[in-house]
């Protein structure tokens, strides 16, 4: 809900993916859900988006249980689905990278990223493929990218996913990231990737970032789009 550039987060998703001729969008949320939904229907009407809302109501275990409250709406799909983090502030050519990928399930690497002040989610890469997706990674790697936190997914897929999720949420109190789920798809081989190194993008965890995100990040955003 926080706004950069007189739109909020939340439409500038909105506007990204119409822009990327995404025609529905699904919002899992839980925290403050009230905030969301008095603005969702609005907000995807206004780009041409079919909204929706599901609920975690147990928001507060792990992250493993929005991944399980979305699977009645995207486990049947038969074409590929965009799964992404809601805090990310970005231009149109990112996603689009993701959904004109040659790759039917692949995620997005920046190689120029910085552990000094963060922890980020962290996919080395291989003869061509990520093998590993975690936070603190060491090892030898072709070279090394942050994630995103944007990946699409192909429908042969889904039933791994699926699968992983359910496994993580078994129990009444689940501490498992998403996070955990896509780790185990990306070390059963089923990920590609996608470079976006050099495209302006930021994660929003914490107020300094909102502030880079108005101050640097938008800026350059909007001068990348100029330029297109």
């Amino acid at each position: 809900m926080i706004a950069f550039g007189g739109r909020t987060l939340l439409e500038w998703h909105a506007l990204r993916l119409r822009e990327a001729s995404v025609d529905e969008l699904v919002v899992v949320t839980g925290y403050r859900r009230e905030e969301i939904a008095a603005v969702l229907p609005e907000t995807c009407k206004k780009h041409g988006l079919l909204g929706s809302e599901i609920v975690n109501e147990r928001f507060h275990e792990g992250s493993v249980l929005s991944f399980l409250a979305s699977l009645p709406a995207i486990e049947g799909s038969r074409e590929p689905i965009l799964l992404m983090d809601g805090d990310v502030l970005y231009p149109a050519r990112m996603l689009d990278r993701l959904i004109r990928s040659a790759h039917r399930t692949a995620l997005l690497l920046d190689r120029d990223f910085s552990t000094a002040d963060d922890d980020p989610v962290l996919a080395p890469v291989k003869d061509g493929r990520p093998f590993e997706f975690c936070k603190g990674w060491a090892g030898e790697a072709d070279f090394v990218g942050e994630s995103i936190g944007f990946f699409k997914i192909a429908p042969d897929d889904m039933p791994m996913l699926a699968a992983e999720t359910r496994a993580r949420s078994d129990g009444r109190d689940r501490r498992d990231s998403y996070d955990d789920v896509l780790r185990a798809m990306v070390r059963a081989g089923r990920f590609d990737y996608e470079d976006v190194t050099g495209i302006p993008w930021t994660e929003i965890d914490f107020p300094e970032d909102a502030e880079r995100a108005r101050d640097d990040v938008l800026p350059a955003i909007q001068r990348l789009e100029a330029i297109s």
